[in-house]
């Protein structure tokens, strides 16, 4: 427990659901679309939320983020983000490697993703980024993701700023009519594994982990592993 408790309060026990061989596809793809679509259904708030985790080289040093799932494409899972300042910008720069995961614990399932990070055309991006609010067109446009905000400069008061002008440079134009910044777009994790983690009593969890295989018809391995 946090704060080096003493508790002797049992941790929760998990029992809303089971996981066979049988109950899974043979693609990851369609085998998380199911449990996605069965997380929005159930509903589980903001499934689409998943935690990000990349690596800077040489020196491995990890970071993690919860950001959006925005599509599930043919090739991978995609989400969109600054590029030219951010933390897993630099990250990405130096190493592809990424992992995702997913928790939906109103259904006491999880999902993990391994596989290695490519951007997204800028043609790609645009055809999210036009759909976008105006706001966030705008947001993204004016922060220099993951860079300091002097307090001696007026801290929040520089991003703020900076939308303004932004506000201004875009004055007049619709919505649609505003472009992709250079440095903003989409991130599409090709997956080489992916796990499905169903929760079951006394921390006997089913996990089946799907792994790139060009051996097997399908493509994809299935193996079922301990907890």
């Amino acid at each position: 427990a946090p704060g080096g408790s003493t508790s002797a309060d049992q941790a929760d026990q998990y029992s809303k659901g089971t996981l066979e061989r049988l109950d899974l596809s043979s693609s990851p793809f369609s085998q998380f679309h199911a449990w996605f679509e069965a997380a929005r259904q159930h509903p589980v708030p903001q499934c689409e939320s998943v935690c990000l985790s990349t690596a800077s080289l040489p020196g491995g040093v990890p970071s993690s983020r919860f950001v959006y799932l925005k599509e599930l494409d043919s090739r991978g899972f995609v989400l969109y983000s600054n590029w030219g300042t951010s933390r897993k910008a630099q990250d990405v720069r130096t190493n592809p490697r990424a992992a995702l995961a997913f928790w939906w614990r109103e259904m006491e399932r999880q999902v993990r993703v391994e596989g290695v990070a490519e951007r997204l055309s800028r043609e790609e991006s645009q055809v999210y980024f036009a759909v976008r609010a105006r706001g966030s067109k705008v947001g993204a446009w004016a922060s220099e993701q993951s860079r300091v905000l002097p307090e001696d400069e007026g801290g929040r008061e520089v991003l703020e700023r900076r939308v303004r002008e932004v506000e201004k440079r875009f004055d007049g134009l619709k919505d649609e009519e505003i472009e992709v910044p250079e440095f903003w777009g989409g991130l599409r994790v090709v997956p080489d594994m992916v796990e499905f983690w169903q929760g079951r009593d006394s921390r006997l969890h089913d996990r089946f982990v799907f792994s790139k295989d060009s051996n097997v018809e399908s493509g994809w391995r299935i193996e079922r592993v301990s907890p």
